[in-house]
This record gives C-alpha cells, structure tokens and sequence, in this order.
C-alpha cells in the first residue's frame, strides 16, 4: 500500500497557518482577495437590485412600458 503525498508541502502549510494566526481581522476577510468577494460583489448585487426596483416603481406609477 502506497502513501499519498500531502497536496502542499508540510513547511507551506505552517507558513500560511502562522499568517492567518497573526492577523487580528474577521475570518472571512484574512485572504489578499476577499474583501471582492466578501464586500464589493454583495454592494454591487444590492446597489443593481434597489436600481431595478426604484426603475419598477417609476415605471409602474407612471404607466411606463405597459404591454396592450
């Protein structure tokens, strides 16, 4: 029976583990690249949301785009 090798060597691992450990931040915002995914991409989704709802209410208050 063969072992399997770890996918990431074992010093990596310890590096990266001391990294997360050290910042005193929320843990989904430790990673370089989370605050897109965690912050900026909701605010877009909220922002394009409240537009196309404010864009309904208008239309429909004004008659706007009625189908006969």
């Amino acid at each position: 029976m063969t072992i399997e090798e770890p996918f990431r060597p074992r010093e990596k691992l310890l590096e990266k583990q001391r990294y997360f450990q050290s910042i005193h931040k929320h843990t989904y915002l430790k990673g370089p690249l989370d605050k897109i995914t965690s912050v900026a991409i909701p605010l877009a989704f909220a922002g394009t949301t409240l537009y196309l709802i404010g864009r309904g209410i208008y239309n429909m208050s004004h008659g706007i785009g009625k189908k006969e």
